[in-house]
């Protein structure tokens, strides 16, 4: 049997060749191809390892023939068409843990050049300039860091802030309380508390429409006089208008700025500003990273072509044969579930997921669905990629707890997955099953209330005074919002608690509703708490 034959497409750094060939491979170097031979001559290899220039779109890998892996040295993989990739069988592995300290110490090192006005008295000494008082600073020693998203690369700043003598204060909800503690840093229930407590704020969300613009006039407002802000990230985290208003107003004493809402960037209206350190998108540039990002790329190649247990699949890895067909349908409702529930969940933060599996699906290896759940908990709400294969592993970074069961008796239903999401004190709980010839999600309870309403894409849950007319005001505030009711039920409690006149009604609806919508029916009378979330 011949060996595995691989092309390394783009140059990865000498030990992720190295790791190939040390396999047995045989390895290509497609350094210098012309245009037209990588679909010319893609169908001849088991894998190919990439950087981002090449772009691995639906119409190459038309032509992948018995392409098994794609290997991409480094985190992003915008450049690889992974929907394609998956319909054809096609595993797709990254770096993910390549750049998180390069990105930390970028931050550190960011943090450092704003606070002593580095750049600008380099600048000023090399044209000629002695300019000592202008460019005095400030120490670190004795202030108070804020890391809004506490992760991997925050952990990372918050070990090296450390060492300066800094106080580090974190946000995270989707980490659990005993991770800060471990780490020795305290932790913020709300944004507004590091707000209005650090001397130096640094974002590291993920980039969805909940966080984009997230440091804005309403946020800087809240911040101390003078502080410094940083954004190693995603570009868009930060209102770079409002930025530009605040660092000129003198609310925030400086800025370090390593990425833009869109890139390449040469013009910028924050560019040249006096209080401002800009660097070109370099947080995962260091030669140690790079290297780091093809060896981790190449090992993961090799797994996927030995032994198939590759741990940062970008793609939902396969499920047992035997299995498939009665877990697979699961699977999409488990996310649903799970991103409801954490939706759903009235206390601050995750501290513990827990999942339940019903009837016959638990006679099965239930651990796909249980990471179906983590995804759906997770996506959106951390800056490191969620999938899969990844999700444990973010989980247990972030300190949380997970635990599943199984029980092959369910009531009413065949089969019933229930997730659970704890924080402190409070337990948020809802339940699903699958209904009918196409298997369709169904939601059965949320909020202590039970329904049989179809898991649509587009979802609001609200608990109101039961009274008449509510189901219309609704209607109404919904309606002014350009939203278009497909179907509404009020759910019913097994044992009614006397004196209870509260009611709960999902909605589905044809589009997202707007925050602005939810907040006018919250603060209209009667109405407690409503959620919104889309799938």
């Amino acid at each position: 049997m011949s060996s595995p034959k691989v092309l390394v497409k783009e140059n990865v750094g000498e030990s992720g060749i190295a790791a190939l060939r040390d396999a047995g491979f045989d390895v290509e170097l497609g350094f210098d191809w012309a245009d037209g031979d990588l679909e010319r001559r893609l169908s001849e290899f088991d894998g190919i390892l990439i950087r981002s220039a090449t772009k691995l779109t639906a119409d190459v890998l038309e032509h992948a023939g018995d392409l098994k892996v794609i290997g991409r040295a480094g985190v992003g993989v915008d450049n690889v068409d992974v929907p394609t990739a998956s319909k054809r069988g096609i595993v797709v592995v990254n770096a993910p843990q390549s750049n998180v300290v390069t990105a930390a110490e970028h931050t550190v090192a960011l943090l450092l050049a704003v606070a002593r006005n580095i750049p600008q008295a380099h600048a000023s000494l090399i044209s000629g300039k002695w300019e000592r008082s202008k460019f005095s600073g400030v120490e670190l020693h004795g202030k108070t860091l804020g890391i809004l998203g506490f992760g991997r690369i925050g952990q990372l700043v918050a070990e090296r802030a450390a060492g300066f003598g800094v106080k580090v204060v974190a946000y995270d909800p989707f980490v659990g309380a005993d991770r800060f503690k471990e780490a020795g840093v305290a932790h913020a229930a709300t944004p507004e508390e590091i707000f209005a407590s650090a001397d130096f704020i640094t974002i590291h969300l993920p980039k969805t429409p909940e966080t984009l613009g997230f440091l804005n006039d309403e946020a800087f407002a809240q911040m101390k006089d003078g502080v410094i802000v940083l954004n190693v990230a995603r570009g868009g985290l930060i209102d770079e208008a409002a930025l530009g208003r605040a660092l000129d107003s003198g609310k925030v004493g400086g800025a370090g700025l390593d990425v833009f809402p869109s890139e390449p960037v040469t013009e910028h209206p924050l560019f040249g500003h006096p209080k401002v350190v800009v660097t070109p998108h370099l947080g995962a540039s260091t030669a140690e990273a790079t290297d780091r990002a093809g060896q981790q790329a190449a090992e993961q190649i090799v797994l996927a072509l030995t032994s198939g247990a590759v741990t940062t699949a970008i793609n939902v890895p396969s499920v047992a044969a035997e299995d498939l067909e009665t877990l697979g349908p699961f699977v999409p409702l488990c996310e649903r579930l799970g991103r409801l529930a954490v939706a759903l969940n009235e206390g601050t933060g995750l501290d513990e997921l827990q999942s339940e599996f019903l009837g016959r699906i638990a006679e099965r290896d239930t651990r796909p669905l249980s990471l179906g759940v983590l995804v759906g908990a997770l996506s959106g709400h951390t800056e490191e990629q969620v999938n899969m294969v990844s999700a444990q592993s973010v989980a247990e970074e972030r300190g949380i707890s997970l635990s599943s069961s199984t029980n092959s008796r369910a009531r009413d239903f065949a089969d019933i997955v229930r997730v659970s999401v704890k924080t402190g004190g409070a337990t948020t709980r809802v339940a699903g099953t699958l209904v009918g010839e196409r298997q369709r999600p169904h939601l059965i309870e949320a909020w202590g209330w039970r329904f049989n309403v179809q898991l649509d894409d587009h979802l609001t849950v609200l608990r109101y005074r039961d009274q008449p007319g509510m189901l219309g005001r609704i209607g109404t505030v919904l309606g002014d919002a350009g939203v278009n009711i497909v179907s509404a039920a009020v759910g019913y409690r097994p044992n009614d608690v006397p004196g209870d006149e509260t009611a709960v009604m999902v909605v589905s609806s044809d589009r997202a509703v707007p925050a602005e919508a939810l907040s006018q029916l919250l603060g209209s009378d009667g109405f407690e708490a409503a959620r919104s979330v889309s799938f």
